[in-house]
């Protein structure tokens, strides 16, 4: 489990704070960006095992971002939790090809139980089989 990397982006900066509190106990390394401008960039730089993306940010929206993802073969399998106030962000995010999908307010034990489960699987990605 040692060595795996969560890259978390939201332009809400308590967001970003909150999650960085809740998951510093975690067994991974979090990595956080508040400009999904940067994404790109940085999943090519950090290569995470598992994002967590938020849906809606200026500049790059999530599901942007999440079918740059599902587009370039490299990263297709990577796992992506994406996270939403929005009443149509589930239907947004599993069209656009999201692992999981969590509603915010979220609950950080089921958000955590989520991402150990993805990063569990994540060997299997590697094979070409899905996680979910």
């Amino acid at each position: 489990m040692m060595n795996k990397k969560v890259l978390i982006c939201d332009d809400d900066e308590g967001i970003i704070d909150l999650l960085t509190v809740m998951l510093d106990d975690a067994p991974f390394e979090v990595v956080t960006e508040i400009r999904s401008s940067k994404m790109p960039q940085l999943i090519k730089t950090e290569q995470p095992d598992l994002i967590i993306l938020d849906l809606w940010m200026p500049v790059i929206s999530g599901d942007q971002i999440l079918r740059m993802i599902r587009e370039d073969a490299d990263i297709e399998k990577l796992p992506v939790i994406v996270i939403s106030a929005s009443r149509d962000g589930e239907k947004i995010a599993m069209e656009a090809g999201a692992t999981a999908y969590v509603a915010k307010p979220f609950d950080i034990e089921e958000l955590t139980e989520l991402i150990m489960f993805y990063l569990e699987a994540g060997h299997k990605n590697s094979l070409g089989l899905e996680a979910s």
